[in-house]
């Protein structure tokens, strides 16, 4: 533990001897921002595995002196999962730090900044404005645009990061999916002002313990017809991916690949300019 403290208070400090940076306190640590230009936030949103529920190993604990993340106080702190708080008892290791990391080291210049707001159980019904999870008590949309806000003010927005659907995988709402995903991604746009903000989304889990229904299916083709559709959106796989035993939510490792497949996604995005 304390080998873990002092790594931790290392990497912290290495920004502290940044010049020109804004400052802000995270928990007991300084943090050292960097300008706003190269300070690159993404939003986490969607449902559980988005929010991750993997079990956290030492690597997952171990920052990246370049991956900050948004926590609870809406404080910056270095990146650690579970990155997400939705629901502490069962919060785990997701994809997001995986993300991070990739982005991070494609320019030695930058900071990543991760946003969660990613809320489990939740349908994209829940995802309008005003609307509640009454499981969380949270307003999904509404807390999100809460927290990123402000965040633009220290940072520069450079992708969306969605993995979302187990939730409307059903008879009642998978015909209109589609059409709720679209509008999802028009309002997030304007909303956040940038019409051209990449939009990553993924792929419903493919576990043996659990075959796709037509409601799964439909739920996906409306996925792959979004990418078609909306400009500067990616769906990214889910082949190969294990669960983690639940039948619902993707094990450590394939959050991690997951991470990768965000990253590459993206990153193929930017390319298409």
């Amino acid at each position: 533990m304390r080998r873990k403290t002092f790594c931790v208070a290392l990497l912290v400090g290495l920004w502290i001897l940044l010049p020109g940076t804004a400052q802000l306190h995270a928990d007991d640590q300084s943090v050292k921002l960097p300008p706003k230009e190269k300070f690159f936030l993404f939003l986490l949103a969607g449902q559980s595995n988005m929010a991750g529920r993997g079990v956290v190993s030492e690597e997952d604990r171990t920052p990246h002196p370049r991956v900050l993340m948004l926590n609870q106080q809406n404080q910056w702190v270095p990146a650690a999962d579970p990155v997400h708080f939705d629901k502490p008892k069962v919060a785990g290791t997701g994809l997001g730090k995986t993300f991070g990391m990739i982005i991070a080291e494609t320019n030695p210049d930058i900071t990543v900044g991760l946003i969660p707001c990613a809320v489990g159980g939740t349908p994209i019904d829940r995802w309008e404005p005003g609307a509640e999870d009454s499981f969380t008590k949270t307003h999904p949309w509404d807390d999100c645009m809460t927290r990123i806000k402000p965040a633009l003010e220290v940072g520069t927005l450079k992708g969306i990061l969605w993995h979302q659907g187990e939730g409307d995988a059903n008879p009642q709402r998978a015909p209109y999916y589609l059409e709720k995903l679209t509008s999802l991604v028009r309002r997030f746009r304007q909303e956040l002002g940038d019409p051209q903000v990449p939009f990553v989304l993924g792929q419903l889990g493919q576990f043996e313990g659990r075959p796709w229904t037509n409601s799964t299916r439909q739920v996906d083709q409306a996925m792959h017809d979004l990418v078609k559709q909306v400009p500067r959106t990616a769906l990214v796989s889910s082949e190969g991916l294990r669960d983690k035993g639940d039948h619902v939510h993707f094990d450590s490792a394939a959050y991690r690949e997951l991470g990768k497949r965000y990253a590459e996604a993206y990153l193929k995005i930017l390319s298409l300019k």
